[in-house]
């Protein structure tokens, strides 16, 4: 493997290096502002580069480490938030052309930790309007790094995987409520590690549907996605859904490795109307885990009913319609057209529908729970195995993301319904229950676009969930492959 420039590097090895020395915050920034300032113009994964504020940042860690301190786990590393995050000082838009001119007038908690472990913040990051698919009209589409810029960069956490994937930061953070950490580290060859509820405070992050929002890491490697994941989860008086449970030390603990665990496969499940190249790549690494000496378990995993799919649906439109209460309908005339549309749904939810959503989420969720805990208090799988998404992402037209559901032509918001629909079983149960996920690169298809491989854990355990993850990506090296932009 040729030797990785800079911007290319994980970000543990440039906190080493600046730890060491060999580095400084300063120059490292300006490198990557000098990046962002070339590339931005074509991948448009920013709403907001923060150039001067970064700067300070890292002028104030390289003089902190002058006199011998330590900021923290991030010390001088530039990362990036998703444009839902709160931050002093800055619009936080959430994707709104009416919030382009809100300054935030506090922190989100997961910002206040990041900088508090000494990470610079080199800006905030693309997302659909709301967090859903759509785009509004007044903010650019991200293109995906990876082929010729004409393939799908994921929803909603858009900003998130291109910037991570092209090198404009060394780690971002992304939301998740119906797959939009998943979505994004998939289409763009990274790591995504989508907590577990409550796992990650959400204090001062704009919700979309607040039952079914996660916050977490979206980095180049398993031991990045530890380190961020560390910093920032924990209790947060702010967020009163927060959990209560220490934290581990997910970084140390990763390297246990995955001798002993037991690896849940269920090979219809992975592999039906999936693309052969994927199934294939994720049969590969089941495989590979094997040889590393975990215990492959053959099980078999519920399948969803019709209307527990689309009690997703149900629930996050009518979730959003309460949060955005204040702003729509009274503002409609603001929002673009998706976002929209599905606010009006939410709107004429009824009270039956929505119980009987509610209803419908518990039982897909409580058919997965023996998977894990066993049945008559026997013991189950550790972690589940299955492909992040059916297959690679597909080309579109970023135009088409300003649009609707156009239930004529089969796409919303850009998104053929039949791509989403292939997919769904391995995306919203794990929202629904609130269950950890990690995805991570695990090959390429045979016109060269990233494949990805989702492992699922219990509730808690994440620190599992990086010592798969990070064993198999020792063997591999998928994650250091990345897309040659110039």
């Amino acid at each position: 493997m040729t030797q990785q420039p800079l911007h290319y590097k994980t970000l543990a090895e440039v906190a080493a290096r600046i730890a060491e020395g060999d580095l400084d915050s300063t120059s490292v920034t300006e490198a990557l502002l000098g990046r962002i300032e070339s590339l931005e113009p074509r991948l448009h994964s920013y709403i907001t580069v923060m150039g001067d504020r970064a700067l300070a940042r890292a002028e104030a860690a390289d003089a902190a480490r002058g006199r011998g301190e330590t900021l923290g786990a991030l010390h001088g590393v530039p990362i990036a938030v998703k444009d839902l995050c709160h931050t002093r000082g800055v619009a936080t838009t959430g994707g709104h052309s009416f919030r382009k001119g809100v300054t935030s007038e506090s922190d989100a908690t997961v910002v206040a930790r990041l900088e508090a472990a000494g990470a610079v913040l080199l800006g905030k990051l693309a997302t659909t309007e709301g967090a859903m698919v759509g785009y509004h009209r007044g903010f650019e589409v991200p293109r995906n790094p990876w082929g010729d810029l004409d393939r799908w960069p994921g929803v909603s956490s858009g900003g998130s995987g291109v910037a991570t994937a092209a090198g404009l930061c060394f780690a971002s953070l992304g939301t998740d409520t119906g797959g939009s950490i998943r979505f994004p580290s998939a289409a763009n060859g990274i790591v995504g590690l989508k907590p577990t509820w409550g796992r990650v405070s959400r204090h001062d992050v704009l919700d979309l549907a607040p039952t079914l929002d996660h916050v977490g890491p979206m980095t180049r490697s398993v031991r990045d996605a530890a380190r961020i994941l560390g910093v920032i989860a924990g209790h947060d008086s702010g967020d009163s859904t927060s959990l209560p449970d220490p934290v581990p030390a997910y970084e140390s603990e990763m390297e246990l490795g995955v001798s002993g665990l037991r690896i849940g496969w269920d090979e219809a499940f992975s592999t039906q109307d999936v693309e052969p190249h994927v199934a294939s790549a994720v049969t590969a690494a089941v495989n590979k885990f094997a040889d590393l000496g975990a215990e492959i378990i053959d099980v078999q995993v519920p399948q969803l009913a019709e209307d527990e799919v689309a009690a997703w649906n149900t629930l996050a439109a009518a979730e959003a319609a309460a949060v955005h209460e204040s702003t729509y309908p009274s503002r409609a005339e603001e929002y673009g057209e998706y976002f929209r549309q599905f606010l009006a749904s939410g709107r004429n939810t009824s009270a039956l529908d929505l119980a009987k959503a509610t209803f419908a989420r518990r039982r897909a969720a409580g058919r997965m729970r023996p998977l894990f805990y066993g049945s008559g208090g026997g013991a189950g799988i550790d972690l589940l195995a299955c492909p992040t998404l059916a297959s690679e992402s597909f080309r579109y037209d970023p135009q088409r993301a300003y649009g609707g559901l156009e239930q004529d032509q089969g796409h919303m918001a850009g998104v053929p319904l039949g791509w989403f629909e292939r997919s769904d079983r391995f995306i919203a149960i794990w929202d629904y229950n609130g269950y950890p996920t990690l995805s991570l690169p695990c090959g390429f298809s045979p016109d060269g676009i990233p494949l990805s491989l989702q492992l699922v854990g219990a509730r808690l355990s994440e620190s599992l969930l990086c010592r798969a993850g990070h064993a198999f990506e020792q063997t591999q090296k998928f994650h250091l492959q990345h897309p040659a932009l110039t």
